[in-house]
């Protein structure tokens, strides 16, 4: 298999919205096709139709596409192996099952699902695992599609396989059972279907969650059945729930992957943080650009342990990312998040210091930290007066402040400048909060804001000695 060109394939069943454990395993996939220029596959497994979820399969594109994990061959973009949604591939299922009929490897299952669960209340009661084959029928009947057809295990044995990520495996007989391969509405399993999908679609590399450790053998067993090589499996280790053991899911918070993009975090982000949530480089460095995670993935470092979410480095990702935004993409990104009347160039360097991911403007002007840069603040007067200080010592103050102040044109009315002039002052004082607090005050109305100079640059010399004027 060496030699074959590397396919993988992301196969998601439409049953809702895409979070960070399924984008994750499409994201390695997607990874390890373009480390080998090879082909990712995007293929829809449709056939759980009670649990399908109207618009989920628009939902797993959008997803994708937003991340920028393209497929190369999918359902919108066809490619030579046919439909890429399982519900349009019925018949090759059917010829498949036919094959394993005339092999006698199948059968139709004869019993009602009262007498199944009568075996499984028995075999409960006697405290054993339900297995079906030993119920298996002696002879078998004609299948005429109403039915469940059945897999007839061809010979009960223990199994070894190797894993990219997990090694060497093994699992004794008790792991083989005669598994459905159509169900009673003409719909093939996930067990039976994905397997003929993955030998015409000449997947080599299956990515997949450790949950299907456990039917391995199974797999194994109808592959031989079938005469076929199995592709490289690689089990991709759970993500945990943030400071716990448990994995992830709905039921935990995890969240629809396309709530980070409101949210305000960037693709690049989510793609560099989903890449180290199970994979580990080596080294210190932890901001990748794709083209870097491209280079760097191997399959030998995915690890095997549980890897936890956490948010808070998930936040500080998104701030490096921010950084290293060009000037144009950043005001574009900050203005989707402003009124049409904040939208100053001059306030982009204070907001993108300030924000972890781009939503958190919005708190910003929920707690009216940007209003001052448009709107005359008020406040308390007392609040003009730093610590043990005076009012006459800060009316001296001030009115100083002004008088340097005054002193500098307007294209000379830089942040450099200001804190020049004004720190002059400030290192007169026995403390420099004399004069750079009521300053601060004056101009914000904030205890806590960006430096005075940062936001006299962005005020503008006659807006900056104005409000310096009303606060005395």
């Amino acid at each position: 298999m060496s030699d074959k060109k590397v396919i993988t394939r992301f196969a998601p069943s439409p049953t809702g919205f895409m979070h960070v454990g399924g984008v994750r395993t499409a994201l390695y996939a997607w990874l390890w096709a373009k480390k080998n220029n090879g082909a990712f596959i995007l293929r829809i497994e449709d056939t759980d139709k009670e649990r399908e979820v109207e618009g989920s399969i628009a939902h797993i594109m959008e997803s994708l596409k937003w991340l920028g994990i393209q497929w190369d061959q999918g359902p919108d973009i066809g490619g030579p192996y046919g439909s890429y949604i399982q519900s349009e591939r019925l018949e090759l299922y059917k010829k498949y099952a036919l094959k394993l009929i005339e092999k006698g490897d199948a059968y139709p299952d004869p019993y009602t699902k009262e007498q199944l669960d009568e075996f499984r209340k028995k075999a409960d009661d006697e405290k054993r695992p339900f297995l079906y084959r030993e119920h298996r029928p002696e002879n078998f009947g004609i299948w005429d599609g109403t039915q469940a057809l059945r897999f007839k295990t061809p010979e009960i044995k223990s199994y070894k396989w190797h894993d990219a990520v997990r090694g060497d495996l093994s699992a004794g007989e008790e792991a083989l059972d005669d598994f459905i391969l159509i169900k009673t509405d003409g719909y093939p399993t996930y067990n039976f279907a994905h397997i003929i999908d993955d030998l015409q679609m000449e997947v080599t590399h299956i990515m997949r969650a450790d949950e299907f450790i456990s039917s391995t053998p199974k797999f194994l067993s109808l592959y031989d059945a079938l005469g076929i090589t199995p592709p490289i499996f690689a089990t991709l280790p759970p993500i945990l729930v943030e400071g716990g053991h448990k994995k992830l899911g709905k039921r935990d918070g995890a969240k629809d992957i396309l709530e980070y993009k409101k949210e305000g975090y960037l693709k690049e982000t989510m793609i560099n943080f989903l890449a180290l949530l199970g994979w580990n480089p080596g080294g210190e460095k932890e901001i990748y650009t794709v083209d870097e995670l491209i280079e760097a993935f191997t399959l030998e470092r995915i690890q095997i342990s549980g890897a936890q979410m956490n948010l808070e480095k998930l936040d500080w990702m998104n701030k490096e990312h921010i950084k290293k935004m060009n000037l144009e993409d950043l005001k574009n990104k900050i203005f989707g998040f402003l009124p049409k009347e904040y939208q100053n160039e001059k306030i982009i360097p204070v907001i993108a210091e300030r924000i972890a991911k781009f939503s958190d403007i919005t708190e910003m002007l929920e707690k009216a930290e940007l209003n001052f840069f448009f709107k005359e603040p008020i406040y308390d007067k007392t609040k003009l007066i730093y610590k043990t200080s005076t009012k006459e010592q800060t009316d001296i103050n001030i009115n100083n402040a002004i008088k340097s102040l005054e002193d500098l044109n307007e294209s000379q009315f830089t942040k450099e400048n200001v804190k020049e002039a004004l720190m002059q002052l400030a290192n007169a004082l026995p403390s420099r909060g004399e004069i750079l607090h009521p300053i601060r005050f004056a101009l914000s109305g904030l205890d806590k804001s960006p430096d005075p100079f940062i936001i006299a640059e962005i005020l503008g010399k006659n807006e900056t000695i104005s409000r310096l004027q009303k606060a005395l």
